[in-house]
């Protein structure tokens, strides 16, 4: 049987980043993944550009968990800095967009790349195209797959989650962390667009808000809304679709900020004969804004009839647009999976199992989801850090 000091699963961000640890620190490492090419999910991020962190990355309050602090041990010590730093060193050159988010200028193959390369420099080897089946917990540990066993001193986890399937997502993460007796949260996607009925998207396929709120409960987002063929796409519905849970409400503000009803009191005073959806396309687009003005009932008559309460309801039905998803896109366009390994049962510092001494679970396996924008990149970057120090 092969013997190694350290089998990785998964060559994406966290994986590779382990990987190169380990390796660093004189461990013989083989990363090993099911998919013909490494890092896929960095490759087609940011719309192939790469969105590899963000400037307040470490911060609780922008992680989804059921201990949301578990997260801030490895992303203080691997900071927004220090993946800056390596992407400095090797010439790759990056710009900062809105909200901190990071991106390269050029192409994402160029991370994929360096993390490949400081892999095989520090004596890492990656193996592609090896499908893993399980692990055994025997004197060590054996991990089973399709070209044979590998013998391992210490295993790290770094498998993803099930999102993206096409690109051959799998649950093999969870599955081993139960065969070992390690809980897992319940899992289900994050950062995905939002169905809804055909009467709902009728009409509004194709439309853009640039800004506006999405909102469920207390939590809130203000960026860009995108009416889809399905539903609901964009950032803020993209953040949202964390926090929302089936059968709840997505409440719409559709002008933040506005005084819309003293909007449309001075339009009545300008134009009388004109239709109130006339006014609102001011600040919408106009099938939308004909969509809200029936909706509203202010269809039938031009603004200089509406009184100033009909104005009011109209103001408050597009800064308060309460509307019903009836699901979401689903794994198959998830950014990321909710959910995962139980922090409770890891090391926050090592992210190693407490109860398998040498198991490490990092990345997006671990329960622990950021916001759009660069955040799981920093998570992965961080978590797959920390275990490298540690294996």
């Amino acid at each position: 049987m092969e013997n190694t000091d350290v089998v990785v699963l998964g060559a994406g961000a966290a994986g590779l980043m382990a990987g190169i640890e380990a390796a660093r620190r004189g461990r013989r490492v083989v990363v090993l993944d099911h998919a013909r090419a490494a890092g896929e999910k960095i490759r087609i991020s940011g719309g192939g550009r790469c969105n590899f962190t963000n400037l307040d990355a470490a911060r609780a309050d922008r992680y989804l968990s059921q201990n949301p602090r578990f997260a801030l041990s490895a992303l203080g010590r691997f900071r927004p800095a220090d993946i800056i730093a390596r992407l400095d060193v090797a010439g790759i050159a990056w710009h900062e967009k809105t909200l901190g988010q990071l991106f390269c200028d050029g192409s994402a193959r160029q991370v994929v790349d360096l993390l490949v390369r400081d892999l095989a420099e520090a004596g890492g080897e990656l193996r592609l195209g090896v499908a893993v089946t399980g692990l055994r917990h025997q004197d060590g540990f054996v991990v089973e797959t399709a070209t044979g066993p590998i013998a391992a001193a210490r295993v790290v986890v770094a498998t993803g989650g099930k999102s993206i399937a096409k690109m051959g997502a799998t649950d093999i993460g969870y599955r081993i962390a139960r065969s070992v007796g390690i809980p897992v949260t319940e899992t289900r996607p994050a950062l995905v667009p939002l169905t809804f009925g055909a009467e709902f998207t009728e009409g509004l396929a194709g439309l853009a808000v640039p800004m506006a709120r999405a909102m469920t409960g207390r939590t809130g987002f203000d960026e860009a809304v995108l009416f889809t063929h399905r539903g609901l796409s964009g950032p803020a519905i993209l953040q949202i679709s964390s926090y929302w849970r089936e059968g709840q409400a997505i409440t719409l503000d559709l002008c933040p900020g506005a005084d819309l009803a003293e909007a449309l009191r001075a339009a009545r005073g300008d134009s009388p004969k004109a239709a109130v959806r006339t006014a609102l396309a001011r600040h919408l687009p106009e099938r939308l804004a004909r969509r809200l003005e029936a909706a509203a009932g202010l269809d039938a008559a031009p603004l200089g009839a509406q009184s100033n309460a009909s104005l009011e309801r109209m103001a408050a039905l597009v800064r308060q647009w309460e509307v019903l998803p009836t699901g979401s896109e689903g794994y198959r366009t998830a950014e990321v999976t909710l959910g995962g390994v139980d922090t409770a049962a890891l090391d926050a510092r090592t992210l190693e199992a407490r109860a398998v001494p040498g198991l490490h679970f990092v990345g997006e396996v671990v329960d622990v989801t950021g916001w759009l924008g660069g955040y799981n990149f920093q998570w992965a970057w961080a978590s797959g850090w920390a275990a490298g120090q540690a294996v």
